[in-house]
């Protein structure tokens, strides 16, 4: 049961919040004692945090308030409290993206830092399975008290109840098919003029990605009778650019089967060696790996799969596929949605690429001007990219 706000819990978050907006480093350390760094003051016009207040109050650079010692202080008391770098107020903004507004560097760059710990922390987290214990326990406990109940207060569900709960939490799903990658691929692709669309209206795939893509085919296949490998074939931008190369060998990784009909009209399937694996990587990926397959360039461009994907796929087969002088190459569209996300996920991606032994060198491609444009997302449920630049990654292994 949750526990109501009382005039004591808010007269606290007001002063909180009122103490990192004045950067009142003294006084939010005693007070930060009794309340927490991701209070809000429910009687606020504006929902915001101590760490929204406290970089808001810095001001913009660009009239001389370049934050000094008592603004970085503050900053940074609040988050070794456990304010939450990715927290929006109610104008949808993180506070880093308040402090790239404002044009404070030293502050951007702290939450950006600050963003980095904590993913790291949370995928370690994660991968030690300390987030799923927290939730079998309180099964556990469910189950127990459920056990100890009397039988007369017991509940027992029909199957009728149980099917009408299903359908419930297959709709919430499927209700966007990115958000699940078998959904996505039983999904009706919708192939329009310049884009690529899922039945969600996600844009899968936009020709203003063709410079990009181009680029991508150079890193990887920069040379005539290279072995090369695509994952993800979508409008098949990356794949035409790849054959400009003349390849040796060049293998496309397909899982959608209406993409499969596609490649099949356009004539890919007869192409000279060009050899088309319809499936999804992770089970396609293992038998070339037994087949003993080396190649000299690898480019991963997926659709409704998260990081972890990404992160499985360099770390346990691009390094047992791609020769010794080889080159990986990925869509680098991680946070693209916001600045700050995408400044973070960049530096987390580099560091993880590094533990699995890759070096990684970045090309930065300045975006369409117009591309920010409502009019070119109309008719799709979100804009997927919403920055200046791109970051193009170049991973080869560590000499």
């Amino acid at each position: 049961m949750a526990e109501q706000t009382t005039e004591e819990d808010i007269l606290l978050a007001k002063r909180i919040i009122s103490a990192a907006e004045r950067h009142d480093v003294p006084a939010l350390r005693v007070l930060l004692k009794e309340g927490s760094a991701n209070v809000q003051d429910p009687t606020a016009t504006v929902a915001t945090s101590p760490l929204h207040a406290a970089i808001l109050a810095c001001g913009k650079a660009e009239d001389g308030k370049d934050a000094g010692d008592k603004e970085v202080q503050t900053v940074e008391l609040l988050l070794q409290n456990g304010a939450i770098w990715n927290d929006l107020n109610s104008e949808d903004e993180t506070p880093g993206c308040i402090a790239l507004r404002l044009g404070q560097k030293k502050i951007y760059d702290i939450m950006v830092e600050a963003g980095v710990r904590a993913e790291i922390l949370f995928a370690k987290m994660e991968a030690l399975g300390l987030g799923d214990s927290a939730a079998d326990d309180e099964e556990e406990q469910d189950e127990v008290e459920e056990e100890d109940r009397p039988a007369a207060k017991k509940q027992k569900v029909s199957e009728e109840e149980i099917k009408e709960i299903q359908e419930v939490v297959e709709q919430q799903v499927l209700d966007d098919v990115s958000l699940d990658n078998r959904a996505y691929l039983k999904s009706q692709l919708r192939y329009k003029p310049g884009i690529l669309l899922d039945e969600s209206d996600n844009a899968v795939m936009m020709d203003w990605e063709t410079q990009i893509m181009q680029r991508h085919a150079e890193t990887i296949n920069p040379k005539k009778g290279l072995k090369v490998m695509n994952v993800g074939h979508g409008m098949g931008i990356v794949d035409t650019a790849i054959q400009t190369h003349e390849p040796a060998e060049h293998h496309i990784i397909e899982a959608h089967p209406q993409v499969h009909q596609r490649l099949r009209e356009q004539g890919w399937y007869d192409k000279p060696n060009v050899t088309i694996h319809e499936g999804r990587w992770q089970d396609i990926l293992p038998k070339l790996v037994e087949q003993g397959v080396v190649l000299d360039g690898i480019y991963y461009d997926t659709f409704a799969e998260d990081y972890a994907a990404l992160k499985v796929f360099f770390a346990e087969y691009v390094i047992q596929l791609l020769a010794k002088d080889g080159v990986f190459g990925w869509y680098n569209g991680l946070g693209a949605d916001r600045q700050i996300c995408y400044d973070i996920y960049t530096k987390v991606a580099e560091i993880d690429l590094y533990e699995a032994g890759f070096d990684t060198t970045w090309e930065d491609i300045d975006v369409p001007s117009g591309l920010h444009d409502k009019k070119n997302w109309e008719g799709t449920r979100r804009p997927y990219w919403t920055i200046d630049v791109y970051r193009l990654p170049i991973n080869t292994f560590v000499k």
